[in-house]
């Protein structure tokens, strides 16, 4: 099992940026997938980066360029840098975890980023 506990998020003003942080409970050497991914109200929930197979990143094509997706092993800490925010970001955003060598997903209880204009 890995817990999953994220911070950062809420009120950002349009054009500005945010910094999510994803802290697991184990060490990320036995984490394959670690990531985050965004549900806006009404939508499925999808990709926004992640890293797999340790230290490849994934990013979601919407992103990039404004996506940054980093690590601290030390830390066991996932981190999610986005700028120039939309209102179009505004979603709940969700870590997730895979342990290597299994196939379930875990995921934290997201954090709500609201975008004013």
């Amino acid at each position: 099992q890995v817990q999953l506990v994220e911070s950062g998020g809420g009120l950002v003003q349009a054009g500005g940026s945010l910094r999510l942080s994803c802290k697991a409970s184990r060490s990320p050497f036995s984490i394959n997938v670690m990531g985050w991914y965004r549900q806006a109200p009404g939508k499925q929930r999808e990709l926004v980066a992640v890293f797999t197979s340790g230290s490849t990143t994934n990013y979601a094509d919407s992103g990039k360029g404004r996506v940054t997706i980093c690590r601290d092993n030390a830390k066991n800490t996932v981190y999610l840098q986005k700028h120039s925010l939309k209102s179009e970001d505004a979603a709940g955003y969700y870590c997730k975890a895979k342990i290597a060598g299994y196939d379930k997903d875990y995921w934290g209880k997201g954090n709500q980023v609201t975008v004013s204009s």
